[in-house]
């Protein structure tokens, strides 16, 4: 079938890091060979957003940048997990411990990080830290910011090319500005593919403190109530919760899209996998390893750094057969991508 929209990696080479447990959260050290740098030195590390490694989404894909970098260069790297109900001084703590030890650069996996980034940057002027989804000034800071919004769009394409009952579903995690870039993408994609489609939207919580973006039991039921509403199709931006939403579309023989990874691909996600008709991807592990490639190089990236559609840093998945045997799908994303980067279509965010 024709390649939709690939997600490639942006970017290259990155540090291979090892780090002692810290009292902010749990760690998974690796460490890789290398020719040309020393078995004790440190590289990229990376502190995971709510949901933690694991969630077949957001979390692994960041992780996946670290493992490419890691067989690159070598280095140690460290990969650490949030704890529940943690503090902005948590975080704080968790990112310090790092650079103390030496890991260069530092990255924060979300939003969240911010404050605790925003404040520790300053006190390590030598090292170099990344935030994923979120813009923070600092001389030695690269904002990782992605177009959400326009693979987003690309869903909605393909959900109103998809659906038998001209009803499809959102479900976001957190009800936040960056969750309303998925939301506003994916109906803009839905309505200007087929007007007459309704689009059924549900937040699970207020805050991620709530589990928003890691509790798999509120996404299968905010999923569940959809399809009982006749949704047909659902897009999940709710981290580790959207398993819950595409265990409840599998069971009702339905469609679910997943988000940030190509979960089509996720071997714990396998007996669903049919249900999966795409993924909107977002190469949060190709940024991660631009950044590290770049430290590597001497030439460390600072201030925002935008992944869009233009540069593959987006895109939509194309793993699932299904996908080509829906009628005008495939074209119909295939325009609508090309679009997108000519500037004939702006994609909205709110």
């Amino acid at each position: 079938m024709r390649r939709i929209a690939s997600l490639t990696r942006v970017a290259v080479g990155v540090a291979s890091l090892a780090l002692a447990a810290t009292a902010c959260g749990g760690t998974s050290n690796d460490s890789g060979g290398s020719s040309d740098s020393s078995k004790d030195a440190k590289g990229l590390a990376i502190a995971y957003d709510v949901g933690g490694k694991g969630d077949q989404s957001f979390n692994d894909a960041a992780f996946s940048g670290l493992e490419k970098a890691q067989k690159e260069f070598g280095y140690k790297t460290a990969d650490i997990e949030p704890t529940d109900g943690e503090t902005d001084a948590d975080k704080e703590q968790r990112l310090s411990s790092l650079a103390k030890q030496g890991y260069n650069p530092v990255i924060g996996i979300g939003f969240a990080y911010g404050p605790a980034l925003e404040a520790v940057a300053k006190k390590y002027p030598k090292t170099t830290f990344g935030i994923v989804d979120s813009v923070v000034e600092g001389k030695n800071v690269a904002s990782l910011v992605f177009s959400e919004q326009e693979a987003s769009y690309l869903a909605g394409v393909a959900a109103a090319k998809a659906t038998k009952t001209n009803t499809v579903g959102f479900v976001g995690g957190v009800d936040v500005p960056l969750i309303h870039k998925f939301e506003a993408g994916y109906t803009q994609g839905v309505k200007d593919t087929k007007p007459s489609v309704k689009v059924l939207s549900q937040y699970l919580t207020q805050t991620a403190e709530e589990g928003g973006f890691s509790s798999p039991d509120k996404g299968k039921a905010a999923a569940e109530g959809q399809l009982e509403k006749g949704a047909d199709v659902i897009y999940a931006a709710a981290g580790l919760s959207g398993q819950g939403v595409i265990e409840a579309a599998s069971k009702a023989g339905k469609y679910a899209i997943g988000v940030d990874s190509d979960q089509y691909k996720q071997e714990a996600l396998a007996k669903y996998k049919g249900a999966i008709l795409t993924s909107a991807l977002k190469d949060v592990g190709g940024s991660v390893y631009t950044l590290a490639k770049s430290v590597h190089d001497g030439k460390p990236l600072t201030g925002t750094q935008t992944f869009d559609l233009k540069v593959n840093g987006v895109g939509l998945a194309d793993s699932n057969p299904k996908m080509a045997e829906i009628p005008g799908l495939t074209d119909a994303v295939a325009k609508a991508k090309a679009a997108i980067v000519d500037g004939t279509i702006k994609v909205k965010t709110s």
